[in-house]
This record gives C-alpha cells, sequence and structure tokens, in this order.
C-alpha cells in the first residue's frame, strides 16, 4: 500500500512496533489496522537517495487493503485508462508559444532563465514550507516548474538535526 506520513506518524512508528500514517482527511495521525486487526508490524525502513520517499518493509496481520485484497496494488492495466490525460503544460507552451503566456516568455528568453526562475521558485517554496506560510501567494506560489511536497506540515523555524542520512525536526528524533 502508498500512505501519506508527517512527522508525528514517522516518530510513532520508528518509536514502536506498528506503522502510523496521517489521514489528511481526517487530519490526525491513523494507526494501520486499528480497526480492521490487519496491523503492519515494522520489520525495515529504507529511505531513498534525496530523502523524501520512505519503504517501510512490514510483517502485515493481513490484508493491506480496506477492500480485503493483499495489497492495494491488484489491478492490472492494460493501457492508460479512458479518462487518463496526460499533459506536460511546459511543453505544450514551448511548442505553440501562445502570446501572453509567462512560460512562454521564459522559455523564449532562454536556459539561463529558465534556471534562474526554478532557483527563484525553490527558495520559495522552502521558505514558505519552512516557515509555514500558507498564505502569502509571493512566497507560497508553487509555479509551473516546482514544486516541494515532501516539505510540507514542518513547521515554522525547527531546527534540522541528522539521524541515519534522514533530516529531521528537531525532537522528532528523540526519544521523547
Amino acid at each position: 500500500m502508498l500512505g501519506y506520513m508527517n512527522p508525528g506518524s514517522l516518530k510513532r512508528t520508528l518509536e514502536g512496533t506498528q506503522v502510523w500514517f496521517y489521514s489528511r482527511s481526517q487530519e490526525d495521525l491513523w494507526h494501520k489496522g486499528e480497526v480492521s486487526g490487519n496491523y503492519l508490524n515494522l520489520r525495515e525502513w529504507y529511505v531513498d537517495c534525496d530523502s523524501d520517499t520512505i519503504l517501510l518493509k512490514v510483517d502485515p496481520d493481513g490484508p493491506a487493503c480496506h477492500t480485503g485484497e493483499i495489497s492495494c496494488f491488484y489491478t492490472e492495466m492494460d493501457g492508460l485508462p479512458d479518462d487518463y490525460e496526460a499533459s506536460d503544460v511546459i511543453k505544450d507552451r514551448q511548442r505553440a508559444m501562445p502570446e501572453g503566456s509567462y512560460t512562454a516568455k521564459l522559455l523564449a528568453e532562454g536556459t539561463s532563465r529558465v534556471a534562474q526562475k526554478v532557483i527563484e521558485e525553490a527558495g520559495e517554496t522552502a521558505l514558505a514550507a519552512a516557515t509555514n506560510d500558507t498564505e502569502n501567494p509571493a512566497r507560497g506560489n508553487r509555479g509551473p516548474f516546482v514544486s516541494y511536497p515532501h516539505l510540507d506540515g514542518f513547521g515554522r523555524g525547527v531546527a534540522q538535526r541528522r539521524l541515519g542520512g534522514i533530516a529531521f525536526p528537531s525532537g522528532l528524533a528523540s526519544s521523547t
């Protein structure tokens, strides 16, 4: 299965023996198996090369999927679904170069200008995430070039500490 974790659910998982997730719809921690009895018992955990995805190896007490299937990934695909619409806005703008398009203007100004915009957007997004600024459009802008959703939820002004190659907000890596 695929689940969303925030610092609190990651901390609960690593301090215990069972997996916790963060329910974005309920805006609360979710102990997998609490209702069904199908807990996920943590065996090992790994982080990817850029520390934004965690792989948990577990021993399940039953099916992981709420449908009763062993895994949530049980539907084989023969091709793209009928309602799937592949879209690449930047390539579309590059092909059409529509008048009045900010993206087309940046592309016309060249690679250096595009790179400058990527750096600007990354800085603004990181600052907005670090200061929990969701209101200021100038600093919370997630424009057409970059998005850093893995920075969300780390709160205002948190110092970082490293544990096993992963940067955690202060306090998350401790046992308190």
